[in-house]
């Protein structure tokens, strides 16, 4: 519009002046014109030869009017000039106003963020003025460079903002390209997300560690393992295959999991999900940046050789710093789980955590879980498998530690079966322990599935040797825990049991079990509950144990066997020996005394006519611990007779030899009295104690007539008359050994 407006006030200035100068001119150019044509012809002629002749006055006279029209005409046709000149220089504003406004107009869309507007005009005048010499062009297109460097530089800024989206860094990269920004912005962009995510990581890291320095007695909020952790960890899987894969891992809703999350798995959820938020986009950034989708199609072309070199130069680059971050992925989770697999030098950065007490194998296996689900995650991105195999490496150690930890626990949970033990007894002569035992130890190993459970990739952990004998020890360990359980609670003195009776079911057929409710146990009677299981530990419990271990493909299970059976069978043997001496040397002492009480003399005694106390008083305290054995396990009964029988037996014998002589008297009443009490232990009878008895009678002297044969043979069952109620005992246990 000023342009316009100052044409048109040029104009009207120089219209009236310019006409009237006009028709004086063209009257003034035809005279003279005509003037010199007529001169011309007089000269032609020879007529026009002397000086100061009419022609060369007129001329004169003509020049001076022209010098006086031109003092008189200056000022119009400077005005004349002068708009013409202000004319030219508008029409030159009007044609290349582009360039003049394009200054101003950079800096406003470059604050409306309208930047593609920007680089548009840019490559415009670029083209139109980028190789001027006008000095007025150069001026105002290196104002436009000006404000583009500056633009370049916001852009940069932008681009290394963090965080920033992986759209916005594209959009930015693609800016800086469109702009031929030196350099390679987007490798810088990689760099600092690079240096981005290392220092998320630590901060996390420190941020916790300083939360347990700060509150070392509390632990971070609750942690729903159903509602809280598995959202975190899948929700990142759930744009890849793999998440098909993990969706398969399902946690228990046992109430025992819903308690305070300990800050180290807190931090490992943490990091693991700021991994995950980071590192996808970080990777696609840099497969935009190889295939060349980061840049626009012009830049592309222009710039295709050059990137070609830089992609090659970069890819070791690159690969290093995935590397980096698996590694301080790894190395911080080492430093909060497995402190002791960090180098002394990377303790200070990569550990620091101030706690006491080891985690629980639950929630190692939780944290397996967490890191697998990670690790697929990774894998999904088509990250190759050589730059994490730093996390399968982690796993593994993982795995191990929380097989050691669990055996660990479980070794101290059985020292604590012992406080557990109620000396109720079943039908079988048990408790509740041996039970117990096998059922803690198949909830720990099946606590462990998961753990030992190979996924894809992953190798076993009793891979190594070393981890296959620290298992094996720990397993035996476990099983020598409970066999000292069992030597300790064999020697409770009976003022720490903790109960008043000894209970039998209801079903039983025995006799005792109902007239016992209110009897308090004995050390002989804890014994023998004790030896009772052990019987049961041998042929059956540590047998199903060696099964749990060979479903889960424990190592060297045959040495654990072995040694624990080894242990246990020594134990029970020590028990047994001990239950034998307290029982049996009554009776074996009480034998000499009473075959000698009122000083009898087998060479000089009466015609027998019985058996006497002596031997019936032993067969009563024989049957007394038949009893006691029966009352607790049945199957016990024969073992322990027939000790207490090779124990009497050969105490009798050697009194026997002992006697240097007999009268036929002594001899026969030494016969009957052998005889009775071989009959009623028959059943009870071994090697050792039919040796004794043979022994024994060896040493008496034969019956001479057929009278002491049929004496001896009456009193025989008359003894067995009279006393058949007392050893009915024995009559039923070899009736029930007949019919197993």
């Amino acid at each position: 519009m000023a342009v316009t407006h100052l044409k048109r006030q040029a104009n009207k200035k120089s219209e009236g002046s310019l006409a009237y100068v006009k028709g004086g001119l063209s009257t003034f150019f035809e005279a003279q014109d005509a003037l010199s044509a007529i001169h011309q012809k007089l000269e032609a002629d020879g007529t026009e030869k002397v000086e100061g002749s009419m022609t060369q006055k007129l001329e004169n006279v003509l020049n001076r009017a022209s010098n006086t029209a031109d003092t008189l005409f200056q000022e119009v046709l400077g005005r004349k000039d002068k708009a013409d000149s202000t004319r030219n220089a508008l029409n030159v504003l009007q044609r290349f106003k582009f360039l003049f406004n394009l200054p101003l107009n950079i800096e406003r869309n470059i604050q409306k963020g309208d930047y593609d507007v920007v680089i548009n005009d840019y490559e415009k005048a670029k083209s139109l003025f980028g190789k001027t010499e006008v000095r007025v062009f150069k001026k105002y297109y290196a104002e436009v460079e000006t404000r583009i460097e500056a633009l370049r530089k916001l852009l940069l800024d932008k681009l290394l903002e963090t965080p920033s989206t992986l759209h916005d860094q594209k959009r930015y990269i693609r800016y800086l390209s469109d702009l031929h920004s030196p350099g390679d912005p987007a490798w810088q962009c990689i760099g600092a997300q690079h240096r981005w995510i290392l220092q998320l990581m630590h901060s996390c890291k420190e941020g916790y560690v300083q939360d347990v320095k700060d509150t070392p007695g509390l632990h971070s909020p609750m942690l729903d393992l159903d509602n809280d952790v598995r959202p975190l960890v899948l929700g990142h899987l759930s744009q890849t295959a793999s998440l098909k894969r993990g969706s398969s891992f399902q946690l228990g809703r046992d109430d025992t999991w819903r308690y305070k999350t300990p800050h180290r798995v807190a931090f490992v959820e943490k990091l693991t999900k700021l991994v995950l938020s980071q590192l996808p986009n970080f990777w696609k950034l840099w497969i935009s940046y190889v295939n060349g989708s980061l840049f626009s199609e012009t830049a592309e072309k222009s710039g295709h050789i050059e990137r070609s070199k830089n992609v090659r130069q970069r890819q070791n680059d690159f690969k290093k710093m995935i590397q980096e971050v698996m590694h301080c992925l790894v190395k911080l989770i080492r430093g909060a789980l497995l402190p002791l697999s960090i180098p002394e030098g990377g303790v200070r950065q990569y550990g620091g955590w101030e706690v006491k007490s080891e985690l629980s194998g639950q929630w190692l296996t939780h944290v397996i879980q967490t890191i697998r689900l990670t690790y697929e995650s990774l894998t999904a991105l088509e990250i190759p498998n050589d730059m994490l195999q730093t996390i399968q490496d982690l796993i593994l150690d993982l795995r191990v530690h929380c097989v050691m930890v669990t055996l660990q626990h479980t070794a101290e949970e059985i020292k604590r079966l012992a406080e557990k033990e109620d000396w109720i007894v079943d039908n079988e002569g048990l408790t509740s322990l041996p039970c117990q035992f096998e059922q803690c130890i198949a909830h720990s190993l099946q606590s462990l599935k998961g753990v030992l459970d190979c996924k894809p990739g992953e190798a076993s952990v009793f891979q190594q040797p070393k981890t296959q004998e620290e298992v094996c020890q720990l397993s035996i360990n476990i099983m020598q825990i409970f066999i000292y359980c069992l030597e300790q609670l064999s020697s409770k003195p009976d003022a720490d049991v903790d109960t008043t009776h000894v209970s039998v079911d209801v079903s039983s057929p025995d006799l005792f079990g109902s007239i016992h409710e209110d009897f308090n146990l004995t050390s002989e009677q804890q014994l023998l509950i004790v030896l009772s299981n052990c019987c049961y530990l041998e042929h059956h419990t540590f047998l199903n144990i060696a099964e749990h271990f060979e479903k889960h493909n424990f190592q060297g299970i045959e040495k654990i066997t072995q040694v624990s059976m080894a242990s246990l069978k020594e134990l029970d043997q020590r028990l047994f020996e001990n239950y034998i001496e307290m029982k049996a040397d009554p009776i074996v002492g009480s034998l000499e005394p009473g075959i000698y009480a009122g000083y009898f003399d087998w060479k000089d005694c009466l015609p027998p006519t019985g058996v006497r106390n002596y031997l019936k008083e032993a067969l009563v305290n024989i049957i007394a611990v038949h009893a006691e054995v029966f009352t607790i396990s049945k199957e016990l009964v024969p073992r322990v007779l027939s000790k207490v029988v090779e124990a009497v037996s050969e105490e009798l014998s050697r009194l026997m030899q002992c006697v240097s002589s007999f009268s036929k008297n002594g001899a026969l009443q030494a016969r009957l009295e052998i005889c009775a009490l071989r009959d009623t232990v028959a059943v009870h009878l071994t090697p050792e104690s039919k040796s004794s008895f043979k022994q024994a009678l060896e040493a008496l002297p034969q019956l001479s007539s057929g009278a002491d044969k049929k004496l001896l043979e009456e009193l025989l069952n008359k003894f067995k008359s009279t006393m058949h109620l007392q050893l009915t005992c024995f009559q039923a246990v070899s009736s029930t050994m007949m019919k197993t």
